[in-house]
């Protein structure tokens, strides 16, 4: 321990920093030498493992917080049981923590008064030093119109609650700069309208789950992004502005009508897809490359034709079950009247997940060996409810007639 004490405190605080924030306190205890070491990580993260532990926290960061010392903050995290700490208590730490240049900030609680949700100190919205904002649970978001946020780039709202519909368009029109933004809705108390509007935003996630009867639509204008993921399983409008720069999106959606959705995304390179709505005939996706199709629904294998038709330039195509989906049984599908493009001209990759055996998706892959033209590899991963025999399964891929000579045809 003296030679550890002998080094430089830059040094001995890069060490502090490799181990919890509760470890690093407690070396204050070795000598004098270390008692105040630990006030200047740039660093902290605080949450009770237990609720017991509470009002020992509560006491500490009283007590300790003011006297912190390092002049930048990098990160400030707490996770807190929000029934055991008084408001005023969470505001004075978030306050002081603004006022050593936070640049992140990560708050969850949880357990609030539903009446009575936290609601954030006004000062927050003016640090001009943040960078990364992630926010969850039991907080109540009400952005003064005076709030400025000039270097915030990641904003990250899980299950929030909202003053006002007009709540997130504010907060979004003070970050001029912001590129990361994921917002999860919850259930109830959620705004009726969801706005984006957001020139700089390259990757937007939006999470609206089942059964939300609040929210009677979104508009997006984000003409920027280039990472989009939707899960969506509401009916009500979307209104989306075309996304010319965008590179991959995720689509996991129950809406009626995906005309508007789909439209805006038709310069997409990787698409992962599920919809209950089937797509409309006529839209291209001339710089698709990577295609996974979630194969849950009833009509998913004429969906995943209609979507092979349209992208003339497929290189991979992964067929599969997303996380959390269940197969419903495909309908019988109908085979082209002619070939698609890209089995003709680009196709190399073939991967299907949960392969049962089943007519409709032994004939898929059947098809697609038959005609894919330049088809590198094919690599079949058998689900665990066969419905025939492994081996018989194994054996009618196997002697099926490949376009491809040089196709690897492999099992997993």
């Amino acid at each position: 321990m003296d030679i550890i004490s002998g080094l430089p405190d830059e040094l001995l605080v890069k060490i502090l920093l490799l181990v919890p924030t509760k470890v690093a306190v407690s070396t204050s205890i070795l000598s004098k030498r270390w008692e105040y070491l630990w006030m200047w990580l740039p660093k902290l993260d605080y949450g009770p493992r237990n609720c017991s532990e509470c009002e020992k926290l509560r006491c500490f960061l009283d007590r300790n917080l003011p006297l912190h010392r390092a002049p930048v903050l990098e990160s400030f995290r707490l996770d807190l049981c929000c029934s055991r700490f008084k408001p005023e208590c969470i505001n004075m730490w978030v306050g002081i923590a603004v006022s050593h240049c936070l640049r992140e900030l990560e708050m969850m609680l949880y357990e609030s008064d539903p009446a009575k949700p936290f609601v954030l100190p006004s000062n927050l919205y003016a640090c001009k030093s943040l960078v990364v904002l992630k926010l969850g649970g039991d907080i109540l978001l009400d952005v003064p119109t005076m709030a400025s946020l000039p270097s915030l780039k990641t904003m990250k709202l899980q299950s929030v609650r909202y003053f006002s519909d007009k709540t997130l368009p504010l907060l979004l029109s003070k970050c001029p700069l912001l590129e990361d933004l994921v917002v999860d809705l919850r259930e109830d108390d959620t705004p009726r309208y969801l706005g984006v509007s957001v020139p700089s935003l390259q990757s937007l996630s939006l999470y609206i789950p089942y059964n939300n009867h609040i929210i009677d639509g979104f508009v997006l204008v984000t003409p920027a992004l280039k990472y989009f993921k939707l899960m969506d399983y509401n009916e009500h409008y979307c209104l989306i502005e075309n996304m010319p720069n965008l590179i991959e999106a995720y689509l996991d959606v129950d809406c009626p009508d995906i005309k508007d959705l789909v439209g805006s995304i038709t310069s997409v390179k990787r698409l992962s897809i599920c919809s209950k709505d089937m797509l409309d005939e006529g839209f291209v996706f001339n710089q698709l490359e990577h295609l996974e199709v979630c194969l849950c629904m009833e009509h998913s294998s004429n969906q995943l034709f209609r979507l092979l038709k349209a992208s003339s330039n497929l290189k991979r195509l992964d067929i599969s079950l997303m996380r959390g989906h269940v197969s419903q049984g495909m309908d019988d599908w109908n085979q082209p009247t002619t070939v698609p493009e890209c089995l003709l001209s680009s196709m190399q990759s073939l991967n299907l997940s949960e392969y049962t055996g089943e007519p409709q998706e032994r004939e898929i892959v059947v098809y697609i060996l038959k005609h894919a033209v330049h088809l590198k590899t094919a690599t079949i991963k058998s689900s665990s409810e066969l419905g025939v025999p492994r081996s018989e399964m194994l054996k009618e891929l196997e002697i099926s007639y490949r376009a491809s000579a040089a196709c690897q045809l492999m099992f997993e």
